[in-house]
């Protein structure tokens, strides 16, 4: 009887664990390979589905402060009873939620719980997943392989995908890659390109110290009060990159960091720490400088040339970070490496809300599945990120996405109708494709590129092969989905679904609400959705 069997879960868990006493909690220590992020985290861990308490007993011996949880009351109160260290245990059925806020942890560990649940029930607890973790937080979790034929890979009656009904009536899954890439499915969703190489600042402490110590050796650096600083009066174009004088200049530190005595000048910036207002730092580490942790802009450095080498063509971020981040980035690379370090400097301004910018801070978060969730597309929200340039601020409201999403469904049903017929108009192609990246190398005025594609889609002179070929030629920059086999809609259906929309429109107006509801459950049992918006009303084809 696996968890999807509420009425008998907690009773059969409960048995389980009825079963363990403290001399059966082995310490395992699969979580060591993720010993630098768990290091890291100074806020209390969940160990969801804790089970006999391996993994809190692994947590606790690192003096982490541990939320046990489980759905076996039993399993709690042997952890309450085995280590009354722990932070606080919750007892609950994890198909009924998680009784936790949104953005409550930075880290969770779920060890050998995700496999017993039916797809949808996954998904579900995937979204309580992340909707519990806080934006950039981690989830830690162990699962069977499809591969562990040890453990009943293969083994039982397969109701769904590598799901199997075993012998004793339980559920289990065994997962493969393919099952671990739905956690990156917002990134996708929005047809973003995943980077190829994602790295955590706490894997590169070597490189840190390696160049510190270069700038130490060749006077760009000094030790003083513990710490190492950056001086950056060895510079004679510190502030290239803003264009400002040194006396327009505040502080160079960040908001909220308070004068600093050590410094020779207050422009100087911080490349390690072994002293500084955060006393309770818990990630610390050895080094020629002392015990202690990287500066907040070395970090990027580090990074870039391990990864990137020593030249950049582009080099983006916020304008937030322009100064001091992105200043003293140039400042310590260009010194360390004794020649120009990035050719472009990309700053995009800020997604904002009415009471201004969004951040994690304010607890405003705007997630891609959220949306979803909301019946938006995603690729509504990349199309309305598009229709504005990168250096204006985009306010953000439901109101005007709806708009935008209109808008965008409706360029996918003009694209949908557009027929392959003639050759292939060579000069037409060479026209927009010029145009198209004129737009583009204009400061990359994605808005206006846009706006070639409407002018190539009314364009009488162009025919359909052309134009299609074209379109699928700008999607591979817009990357809209703008031609997808399952965007093609037949011109007989478009029509029928237009004169019922238009009928529909008369009957509302008329106060004839009876014929209006009639005519919208006539297109739903078609799998034909209408969607009523400020700018009309369009529609969505399920499949």
């Amino acid at each position: 009887m696996g968890f999807n069997e509420k009425e008998n879960s907690l009773e059969y868990w409960d048995n389980i664990h009825s079963k363990y006493e403290r001399n059966e909690i082995k310490l395992d220590n699969w979580l060591d390979k993720f010993e630098t992020i768990i290091d890291s985290c100074s806020t209390p861990i969940l160990d969801l589905g804790c089970g006999s308490g391996n993994d809190t007993l692994y947590l606790i011996n690192k003096n982490k402060q541990v939320i046990s949880c489980d759905q076996s009351s039993n399993a709690i109160n042997n952890i309450k009873k085995n280590f009354p260290e722990v932070y606080d245990t919750k007892c609950f059925n994890m198909l009924d939620g998680m009784p936790f806020d949104n953005n409550s942890f930075e880290l969770i560990i779920a060890d050998l719980c995700l496999h017993y649940f039916k797809e949808k029930d996954t998904f579900e607890l995937l979204n309580e997943i992340r909707r519990i973790l806080t934006v950039g937080g981690r989830l830690i979790f162990r699962v069977n392989s499809v591969n562990d034929v040890n453990h009943g890979a293969g083994q039982g009656n397969e109701i769904e995908h590598h799901l199997y009904e075993t012998s004793d009536k339980r559920l289990k899954r065994f997962f493969d890659e393919k099952d671990i890439k739905f956690f990156f499915k917002d990134f996708d969703m929005l047809n973003c390109r995943r980077p190829d190489v994602v790295s955590p600042a706490t894997d590169n402490i070597d490189e840190y110290i390696k160049i510190i110590s270069k700038l130490l050796e060749d006077g760009y650096a000094y030790e003083a009060g513990g710490n190492v600083y950056f001086d950056v009066s060895k510079l004679e174009d510190y502030y290239k990159l803003t264009n400002h004088k040194e006396d327009d200049m505040v502080v160079g530190v960040r908001e909220g960091v308070d004068f600093d005595d050590n410094k020779r000048n207050q422009a100087d910036f911080a490349l390690w720490f072994t002293k500084s207002k955060f006393e309770d730092q818990d990630l610390k580490w050895d080094s020629p400088f002392g015990v202690g942790y990287p500066g907040w802009h070395i970090e990027c450095t580090g990074i870039s040339l391990k990864y990137l080498g020593e030249h950049l063509d582009i080099h983006g971020g916020g304008v937030d970070n322009i100064f001091p981040h992105h200043t003293n980035e140039i400042a310590q690379s260009e010194a360390y490496l004794g020649h120009k370090w990035c050719n472009y400097w990309f700053h995009n301004e800020h997604l904002m809300d009415e009471s201004g910018k969004m951040s994690k801070s304010k607890g405003a978060v705007l997630s891609v599945s959220v949306l979803k969730e909301n019946g938006y597309n995603p690729l509504a929200f990349r199309f309305m990120c598009l229709l504005s340039h990168y250096r204006k601020q985009l306010v953000f409201s439901y109101s005007v996405l709806e708009q935008v999403q209109n808008q965008y469904n409706k360029l996918i049903n003009k694209i949908s109708l557009i027929k392959e017929e003639g050759s292939l108009q060579e000069d037409k192609v060479k026209e927009y494709q010029d145009r198209f990246k004129a737009e583009l190398s204009n400061d990359l005025n994605t808005a206006n590129s846009i706006t070639v594609l409407y002018d190539l889609i009314k364009d009488d002179t162009v025919n359909g092969t052309t134009k299609r070929y074209l379109i699928e030629d700008f999607d591979k920059i817009l990357s809209l989905d703008l031609i997808k086999e399952d965007n093609n809609i037949d011109s007989e259906l478009e029509k029928y679904i237009q004169d019922k929309i238009e009928e529909r429109k008369i009957a509302k107006q008329n106060k004839d609400y009876a014929l209006s509801d009639a005519i919208r459950d006539e297109l739903l049992t078609k799998g034909i959705e209408l969607i009523d918006t400020r700018e009309g009303t369009t529609y969505k084809i399920n499949k």
